[in-house]
């Protein structure tokens, strides 16, 4: 009997499912899938033996008995493919190689300071070649490339405006697809960073979060009802430039007493390089080094940090009156400095945000620190592919 295009959707929705199922619930026997789905065991058997044929599914030993044959136990292969993500900071690369399931195999760093943006392409590029030419073998190899970019992405995945990198209108996506000949997915790196912490980190356990990527600039990712909120056109989440002081300093994006430049990374290295009280001042800074002077007891490295984390709670305030979500992650690089951050932040909150909104919330900083966006990236390229049908490549 020829299958129809209705019958052709249905099966590839349920197969998706069969496959999540075993995902979330590995070991897992046919017979909990089909009950799990409510779907005929015969169908999900079918789907199985697909999904085993195509390597993305192997069975593993005999599971307890309820009372008869004791059932083959099903597990995900999460080693059949690979994917890479790369987060490009203001002032540094970050690269993964993870297997479907998010497990890091390889990973690569690079710091950069001031350059153009055909040279951080080319340094995109070489990354890239890096991680592929590290890649384990695998039924289907490297899958996908997910980037992240602290700036406006559209759905063609060009980069719009990334104010802090110096970039307008770069077709970042058709580069990198036609030099590399594998799918490639652009996205503003909070709203990776967000799902990374969905999937990953420290948002595990809900549905609504708002993730703070606080690097040189700021970013908002945020996850409602389950689901990345993009906005209508996609361009939701740049409330780095939520202004908090009027009239204020002057940003890069044409405005004035934007977020990030009082509550960033680069608010804390120019105040700091400005002062003539911490123990060393010029450009040899560095957060890291501000970190070290805060664990040595440095009053006025620490007052730096409360004052940083003040108005990173001014915005979270904002943040926590406006979209009531249960969590608020804050992550990137801040994250690194949560000893000093953390109190300055609650304090604004509890004076300045509304108290039913204060009940249930959680104020957390990242488990993954600044891999969040990293890890969100290639899980979107990871995902790209396990949605796709393979038994039509097979």
């Amino acid at each position: 009997m020829k299958t129809t295009w209705n019958q052709h959707i249905v099966k590839k929705n349920n197969k998706a499912l069969v496959l999540q199922t075993i995902i979330e619930q590995a070991p897992v026997s046919r017979a909990d899938v089909a009950l799990s789905l409510g779907l005929n065991k015969g169908t999900v058997s079918s789907l199985v033996n697909e999904l085993i044929h195509e390597e993305l599914v192997f069975e593993s030993g005999p599971g307890e008995s309820s009372g008869g044959r004791r059932p083959v136990l099903l597990l995900f292969n999460r080693e059949a493919a690979y994917s890479i993500g790369i987060d490009i900071g203001v002032n540094y690369l970050l690269g993964l190689l993870t297997d479907l399931q998010g497990n890091i195999i390889q990973r690569a760093h690079l710091d950069y300071d001031d350059l153009p943006c055909q040279e951080i392409i080319q340094l995109v590029k070489e990354m890239i070649r890096s991680l592929l030419a590290q890649a384990p073998s695998s039924p289907y190899g490297v899958v996908g490339i997910g980037i992240g970019v602290p700036g406006i992405v559209d759905m063609e995945g060009k980069v719009l405006l990334a104010p802090n990198l110096g970039w307008k209108n770069v077709q970042l996506k058709t580069e990198i697809e036609r030099e590399f000949q594998l799918p490639v997915i652009i996205d503003n790196e909070a709203n990776a960073g967000a799902y990374g912490e969905m999937r990953f980190g420290a948002g595990k356990e809900t549905d609504n979060l708002v993730y703070i990527s606080a690097g040189i600039g700021i970013g908002v990712g945020m996850i409602l009802q389950g689901s990345l909120y993009r906005g209508s056109n996609g361009f939701s989440g740049e409330l780095g430039h939520m202004v908090i002081e009027s009239n204020g300093k002057e940003c890069r994006c044409g405005s004035k007493g934007c977020w990030e430049l009082y509550a960033s990374e680069q608010a804390l290295l120019k105040e700091a390089r400005s002062s003539a009280l911490l123990p060393s001042s010029g450009k040899e800074l560095s957060l890291e080094k501000l970190i070290q002077f805060a664990h040595a007891q440095d009053q006025a490295t620490i007052q730096l940090f409360d004052k940083i984390g003040f108005y990173l709670g001014i915005g979270i305030n904002n943040i926590l009156n406006g979209l009531n979500p249960q969590t608020v992650i804050i992550g990137n690089r801040l994250a690194l400095a949560h000893q000093w951050l953390g109190k300055p932040i609650e304090q604004v909150i509890r004076s300045q945000t509304l108290s039913f909104h204060q009940e249930h919330v959680q104020l957390k900083f990242s488990d993954l620190s600044y891999y969040s966006t990293a890890l969100g990236i290639a899980a979107f390229s990871a995902e790209n592919f396990l949605t796709q049908d393979q038994s039509s490549k097979s």
